[in-house]
């Protein structure tokens, strides 16, 4: 129990460490900056995606249940379309960055767009704690292609990931007159919900370890719902375009090469 209660606050201490940037902060983030995080963090994310979650999926599936062999990919396309549209249904509620992002200047002030950013984070968040939780339920129903080092490739890289969030939140808020104390307990609480939401889903873990196939994929695809959505526009928006690309590359590689040497 002990490393399963470490491995889902790991990415918590991800955002904790990115919103303690703010403590250390003299100058505002510079715009190359926050590209690079954004960029590097989409990365991450995509890799966790595939091999922390598809593959397992894919591998999950094909070991049990009705769709052995061939058809182990059936319950990960079924999954990921399932993420990919309650992220799109979600997108069409909650305000996320893109809605905002382009509003004219008139109609919008930096602290608004900084408070939107802080609900999208948060929001997104709840699939990133989802799937350290279905992670870490597999591992501990023993059933499952998921070790103890696979489980924590992923805490690993979504700490990675979490890191630059924690920072994009907590320091434009203090640029905009915040106390740093308060900017930097505002960036803690945007990914409060990961461990939550990792906690709840280990709880269920009887209804859950039955349809982990579906609830890996689910939250692959809504991680990659939010890479497409959210990070990859303001990644690639104006200047800087060419390193938040090899930012986004380096993400991805590291990830990558974590979940393979510890998985």
């Amino acid at each position: 129990m002990g490393e399963i209660a470490s491995g889902i606050l790991i990415p918590f201490v991800g955002t904790t460490m990115g919103a303690g940037c703010v403590l250390f902060m003299r100058n505002a983030m510079s715009e190359r900056i926050q590209k690079v995080l954004t960029a590097f963090a989409a990365g991450v994310m995509m890799a966790a995606s595939v091999w922390s979650l598809l593959v397992p999926a894919i591998e999950s599936a094909q070991e049990s249940g009705a769709f052995r062999g061939r058809l182990g990919f059936v319950p990960a396309c079924a999954g990921f379309w399932a993420g990919i549209l309650f992220l799109l249904l979600l997108d069409q509620v909650v305000p996320h960055i893109h809605q905002f992002s382009d509003e004219p200047e008139g109609r919008k002030s930096d602290l608004r767009k900084t408070t939107m950013m802080l609900l999208a984070v948060t929001i997104h968040n709840v699939p990133e704690g989802m799937a350290v939780g279905v992670v870490y339920a597999g591992y501990r129903s023993g059933n499952v292609g998921i070790g103890a080092m696979g489980a924590l490739a992923l805490s690993l890289g979504i700490a990675i990931q979490n890191f630059p969030e924690g920072a994009i939140i907590s320091m434009p808020l203090h640029a905009e007159g915040m106390a740093k104390g308060r900017a930097f307990l505002y960036g803690v609480l945007s990914g409060a919900v990961e461990p939550v939401g990792a906690l709840l889903t280990i709880a269920a873990a009887g209804i859950v370890v039955p349809t982990l196939p579906y609830l890996l994929a689910f939250a692959a695809g809504a991680m990659i719902y939010v890479i497409v959505e959210e990070l990859i526009p303001e990644m690639m928006e104006g200047k800087h375009s060419n390193t938040a690309v090899l930012a986004f590359a380096a993400g991805f590689s590291l990830m990558m090469a974590l979940d393979v040497a510890l998985g």
